[in-house]
């Protein structure tokens, strides 16, 4: 199955609201990954005390992060798995946040999404963000410098 990939030149800038309800040590992982993508895909990330409607003009899109899917270092499937079980606590409106290192888990997430806006009309998954960065390592001693992570933000929606 091919998947299409937004190229970064034609990817909206987002505006990030984080809930206050969120533990800080989410809201610290979260924003600590999101400033690792290019600066054209996140300009703005905020702590809210509720959840904004969503806003759409020229410039940005908001997107109300309800959790995180932390899949780093997890091999396939479960990141698309741990994504799946996280989703039913995420209302229509609400974004889950994934980040995974599995180069399988790029394909799996995007095929996933894309399938549940054929399957479901009443309920549908946009991937609002598909983009990779480059996490340093300050560990010395591994074979690698560097790891990709992969970053995903999902939009549950009623419709497209």
């Amino acid at each position: 199955m091919s998947v299409n990939h937004q190229s970064m030149n034609s990817s909206p800038s987002y505006a990030i609201y984080l809930p206050s309800t969120l533990a800080g040590a989410k809201q610290h992982t979260i924003t600590s990954l999101l400033r690792l993508l290019p600066p054209n895909v996140i300009n703005d990330i905020q702590t809210v005390e509720t959840t904004k409607k969503d806003v759409k003009d020229t410039e940005q899109t908001v997107i109300n992060i309800k959790d995180i899917v932390d899949g780093r270092n997890l091999a396939c499937p479960m990141p698309l798995l741990k994504t799946k079980v996280a989703l039913r606590g995420v209302a229509n409106g609400e974004s889950l946040y994934v980040v995974a290192t599995d180069p399988n888990s790029q394909a799996d997430i995007a095929a996933f999404c894309q399938q549940t806006r054929q399957a479901h009309a009443s309920e549908q998954l946009l991937l609002a963000v598909n983009q990779t960065s480059e996490q340093q390592s300050n560990d010395s001693t591994l074979p690698t410098p560097s790891d990709t992570i992969f970053h995903f933000i999902i939009t549950k929606t009623d419709s497209i």
